[in-house]
């Protein structure tokens, strides 16, 4: 059997696993969550009959374990359950609520790769300049903000005192530029500092030293044999960053009110919906699994 096939099938074995083992855990964690599902979004007049009833009907009268094993059951079959607060399926929920989620996640990943790789590069090439010095103090100050302050600021300049973006909701693209500014400028400025130490180790190779050696030109030099080499982990970066953009979308949909999974994963919850919360956490861990193995694969 080829190497890489090999490979390829224990990372996709061992994927499964983790898949089960975050299910597992989150499961357990709602269930150890304080409160009930059931008294939360119900009316507080609701007799205890009828409260017990509800609980029969969503089946949490049972032991743990045998609403876990039901649950899992049922996602085999495609079938992710309903929403205790809604009522609607989980699987319509997040169809719904996933385009957007990818709009925004999508569109940050494509603006940090297209701008942090260039930057990068011309920072790596002009290292101990003025403007390398500019460029890390830039990154290093946008790196630790908090997106929930960056989020706010946006919302008070943009929103409130110049009144030229809308603060929340969908209500086109325009309402896209707030929060994929929010979400890109911290995570760019982790894919400059990447690529900017890798061009370095890359430009201290001996096979660079001799393409100048022989008389190529530096352009040609910078694309072809660094940027070539120095993309790799970047490119791996790149693929690992979409389940952990997805799931720090929590934050930065709920300020802005965006109707992606982020925003209802949130709300879920708060209102502890378990078969959304384990929905929408298990779609963020397949994620994870298929992007790591494409990670590898690259790499």
């Amino acid at each position: 059997m080829n190497d890489k096939l090999e490979y390829f099938i224990k990372r996709l074995i061992l994927g499964v696993f983790v898949v089960l083992a975050a299910s597992v855990l989150i499961f357990t964690i709602m269930q150890l969550m304080p409160g009930d599902p059931v008294q939360l979004i119900s009316n507080p007049r609701v007799s205890p009959k009828k409260l017990e009833e509800l609980r029969q009907l969503w089946g949490l009268d049972k032991p743990a374990y045998i609403q876990y094993f039901y649950w899992a059951s049922r996602v085999f079959r495609g079938d992710f359950g309903a929403s205790i607060t809604t009522g609607q399926q989980v699987a319509r929920l997040i169809k719904s609520r996933l385009p957007y989620t990818l709009l925004l996640t999508g569109s940050s990943l494509f603006l940090q790769y297209i701008i942090a790789v260039p930057l990068g590069l011309f920072a790596a090439v002009r290292k101990n300049s003025k403007t390398d010095g500019i460029l890390i103090v830039l990154t290093i100050v946008l790196w630790s903000m908090p997106s929930f302050w960056l989020g706010i600021l946006f919302m008070y300049i943009f929103g409130i005192w110049l009144k030229v973006l809308p603060l929340s909701g969908y209500s086109g693209l325009s309402s896209l530029i707030l929060p994929l500014a929010t979400m890109t400028l911290p995570s760019l400025a982790t894919q400059f500092r990447l690529t900017r130490s890798e061009v370095l180790e890359v430009l201290r190779e001996k096979y660079v030293l001799t393409a100048y050696s022989k008389g190529l030109k530096r352009l040609r030099v910078l694309y072809l044999h660094v940027l070539r080499n120095a993309l790799i982990p970047v490119t791996v970066m790149f693929f690992l960053s979409l389940p952990w953009l997805i799931g720090g979308s929590v934050i930065i949909e709920s300020i802005f009110a965006w109707p992606g999974m982020g925003n209802l994963l949130w709300k879920a919850i708060a209102s502890q919906d378990y078969p959304v919360v384990q929905g929408i956490v298990l779609i963020i861990a397949v994620l994870t699994v298929i992007s790591n193995i494409v990670g590898d694969i690259i790499s």
